[in-house]
């Protein structure tokens, strides 16, 4: 009992803790870019991990690179669910490209694109060219990018294929592919399906019997090697599938 109630305090603590800060980001991004873009991205990370905690989630990361991890690079991950969204940023020093729609999420939505966030329509060619473009001038900026090659939630399984812009991507700017490997061991809890809201995903979240969730960092990919963007997807597609065989099959 005693144990119940202390969880439940720092919950609720946790919860009044990224109220306010979540206000107090809400107002900041109102103020000129110019004015908070040394710090607003800093304290956008921090919130991320803010969430995290209110949501309860025991966010683990798993460090099975053999080499030391680059300073620049684009991040690739697997997307079963609506954590990403903050879990990658609250772990890793990346502006994400998100679908067009959390752009106007109510508060989080201004503060993901205050922070730097990039957006893309999936079903539009001309949008994901223009989003492509960005990406690659963010990139050259030293900025580094974090990214869904599935191009969006597609379940728990790894999707058939990978999109190829990513790697497109990489191949033009020599700037190495990072893998990140998201296992959810709840994953009826946290996988997003239609037509879930995000605020079920997050009642689903907070009230899992298994609150772990699993983040596994491999060695990044160096471009040099790869002749074409197809060649380069298949192959981090099959270190996907490899991945998913050892932890989730």
């Amino acid at each position: 009992m005693i144990q119940f109630v202390a969880q439940l305090l720092w919950r609720i603590i946790c919860w009044i803790e990224l109220t306010l800060f979540t206000l107090f980001l809400y107002l900041l991004s109102y103020l000129p870019g110019s004015v908070t873009k040394s710090f607003y991205f800093p304290l956008f990370r921090i919130w991320c991990r803010s969430f995290v905690r209110a949501l309860g989630v025991d966010l683990r990361v798993h460090q099975k690179n053999t080499r030391p991890l680059p300073q620049h690079y684009i991040l690739v991950a697997n997307h079963p669910s609506a954590f990403e969204d903050i879990g990658i940023p609250a772990v890793f020093p990346v502006h994400s490209l998100a679908k067009i729609e959390v752009r106007d999420w109510w508060l989080v939505g201004r503060i993901s694109t205050a922070s730097g966030s990039l957006y893309v329509h999936r079903e539009s060619r001309e949008s994901r060219n223009a989003a492509a473009g960005e990406i690659e001038s963010k990139l050259r900026e030293g900025i580094n990018i974090a990214l869904y090659p599935e191009g969006g939630c597609k379940g728990r399984r790894i999707f058939d294929s990978f999109r190829y812009g990513a790697f497109d991507i990489s191949l033009r700017t020599g700037i190495p592919i990072l893998p990140v490997f998201l296992h959810y061991e709840s994953q009826d809890d946290f996988e997003w399906r239609a037509p879930q809201t995000l605020l079920h995903k997050i009642w689903h979240m907070m009230t899992t019997g298994n609150n772990r969730a699993n983040y596994y960092i491999y060695d990044a990919i160096d471009p040099v090697g790869f002749s074409d963007k197809a060649a380069y997807a298949e192959f981090v597609h099959n270190k996907y599938l490899q991945w998913q065989a050892r932890y989730l099959d």
